[in-house]
């Protein structure tokens, strides 16, 4: 095995060259595709330390049964000095017990690559646009943007990983109605910091104290000038004002959790140049946007002032919506729909596959904007692989029990509390330890609780152990060494058999588009190391530190060192830090 290859790509290139020697004895006909043929640990470790699928998904090209098919591989394999068994279990799968060897030499492997391992080239430096976080910028980044703001964070670091380029972005919603209530608020506050005593916020405006700043700012920058001046005359330039304000705002807010972007990209720049006309032109041409009425509303007696009005309505229905959707509303300005569809296409022309990251409130949207992203971006030639994931909102607990809102905001807590409160890491690893799919709740107690019970502090926990313990050794004269891990037991490299699925944990990850796995894993590699640790507290033969056995000790603590490497490296793909000590 080549010192820079990990284990499990080796074994994968191990029994392609048996499938390879199979067809040149025609045991399996030319060129047979091994697409679907699999290396993984078993279920059940008790069956071996790795299995594969590989007589079952070839034996029907073969012309034979999985079992027939399974001994002539097996007989292949038997040949490998590394390959200490080689067993047909069920119908045809093969598991296999590898020398101790195999194991040793994945921890120099660890201890080679440092910060690569894990690393793949799956991506083959495909471009992918994952767009996250995209919040309308009236306002401080909250709760109900930070899980979505993780989760897209920990993507984009888990396929940059996995080999592919990554473009970060950030959609800003700076051309639709939120943006002049945005403006008229910071209009009210930009007559409060000149001295007008302009009461409680009225109806329809943005409460809030992070809108003083933006009025002071105002205040500055205009004078008196728009103080008493009509709203036509002040309207868009304060839009443009706080908007500009209520990013950077929003750019800190993101900063204070690791997380940043790439591309910002303006849906009233989109308007001005003339995309959703050149995205609604194209839809016309191939028959995907007509002129029609649009129906009333299902399920009710339409409201008495309606009257159906004709507009130009997308065919949602060919792609299993229940009705065609409008792309202008009546006054000829774009829908949210609309405006989108030509943002995906922009999107489009600079990347080979697009990501969103979207609320799971947006649910019913994802069907028709796929649709139409796989129309338009057929009009750029394939259409392009587009992907939605939807993350479920976070309930705020606080010893079990609501937690309380911020001033700072006027109605919801801000990630700037958070923060301030547990700490970047403990956020954004707990917005991990779920699929973003599932609800969650985030108990500003729990997250903080020393216990295995908690996964944030259970890694952090393993990690900090480890310095602990090499420190400790530097301090006795200790040096982790390679030179003996022959001397590691069975339990030690029961640990390392753990620490070896990183790679293909980290390359599925990326397949699935689903950072919160790495979170999973380390959590089970913490478990794997703590039971080894625990182990030394009954006897004193397995613990890192054995008295008057010099080799064994320097062989475990160089082990403990790898095992802290991978954490770090699955810690820096969630966005996180490895803590020295707790």
């Amino acid at each position: 095995m080549s010192e820079s290859q990990t284990l499990y790509a080796a074994f994968a290139a191990k029994i392609d060259a048996v499938l390879s020697a199979l067809e040149l004895e025609g045991a399996l006909p030319p060129e047979t595709a091994r697409g679907n043929v699999s290396i993984e640990p078993p279920r059940d470790p008790s069956h071996g330390d790795l299995s594969t699928n590989a007589a079952m998904v070839l034996a029907k090209h073969a012309k034979t049964n999985p079992r027939a098919l399974a001994e002539k591989i097996v007989e292949h394999l038997q040949r490998d000095p590394l390959i200490e068994s080689a067993d047909i279990a069920g119908p045809g799968f093969i598991n296999l017990g590898l020398a101790p060897q195999i194991w040793i030499e994945e921890i120099g492997a660890i201890a080679k690559l440092g910060e690569d391992y894990g690393k793949s080239d799956t991506g083959a430096g495909a471009r992918v646009n994952v767009e996250y976080v995209s919040a309308n910028p009236t306002g401080p980044m909250h709760m109900g943007h930070c899980r979505g703001a993780v989760v897209g964070d920990a993507l984009a670091n888990l396929l940059e990983f996995a080999g592919h380029e990554v473009i970060r972005e950030y959609y800003v919603n700076d051309a639709g109605g939120q943006v002049d209530t945005l403006a008229r608020s910071a209009h009210l506050r930009y007559r409060e910091a000149l001295g007008e005593d302009v009461g409680a916020t009225p109806d329809g405006l943005y409460p809030g104290d992070y809108l003083k700043p933006v009025g002071e700012a105002a205040a500055q920058e205009f004078g008196e000038r728009y103080k008493d001046a009509p709203e036509e005359e002040w309207l868009a330039i304060f839009r443009a004002f706080a908007v500009e304000r209520m990013m950077q705002l929003i750019k800190s807010d993101l900063a204070l959790l690791g997380i940043r972007h790439d591309v910002f990209a303006s849906e009233a720049a989109l308007q001005a140049a003339g995309k959703p006309e050149a995205a609604e032109a194209w839809l016309r041409e191939h028959d995907l946007i007509y002129d029609g009425e649009l129906e009333a509303p299902k399920g009710k007696a339409p409201p008495d002032d309606w009257e159906p009005v004709e507009l130009p309505l997308f065919r949602s229905t060919k792609f299993g919506d229940d009705q065609d959707r409008p792309i202008r509303k009546s006054d000829g300005k774009w829908t949210y729909f609309g405006a989108d569809l030509a943002y995906h296409m922009q999107k489009a022309e600079n990347a080979d596959a697009l990501i969103d990251i979207w609320g799971a409130d947006h649910a019913g949207t994802v069907k028709r904007i796929k649709a139409a992203v796989a129309a338009l971006s057929e009009g750029q030639g394939e259409p392009i692989p587009f992907d939605v994931k939807l993350v479920q909102m976070v309930q705020l607990l606080r010893d079990g029990e609501p937690a309380k809102m911020s001033k700072r905001s006027g109605n919801f807590v801000t990630i700037s509390d958070m923060v301030d409160e547990v700490g970047k890491d403990v956020v954004r690893f707990s917005m991990l330890t779920r699929k973003p799919e599932a609800q969650m709740d985030f108990d500003f107690a729990k997250v903080i609780e020393q216990s295995k019970d908690n996964p944030v502090f259970y890694v952090q926990y393993a990690h900090a152990r480890i310095r602990s313990i090499l420190r400790r050794a530097e301090d006795e004269g200790i040096a982790p060494s390679a030179a003996h891990l022959d001397r590691l037991g069975e339990h030690d490299l029961a640990l390392v058999k753990q620490a070896a699925q990183f790679p293909r944990e980290v390359e599925a990850a990326a397949r699935a588009r689903e950072p919160h796995r790495i979170a999973f894993y380390l959590y089970d590699l913490a478990a794997a190391f703590h039971a080894l640790w625990n182990m030394g507290n009954d006897d004193p033969q397995k613990r890192f530190i054995v008295a008057q056995d010099g080799e064994l000790s320097a062989a475990r603590l160089f082990l403990a060192a790898q095992i802290g490497q991978i954490i770090r490296n699955g810690l820096a793909i969630l966005g996180v830090d490895a803590v020295e000590e707790l």
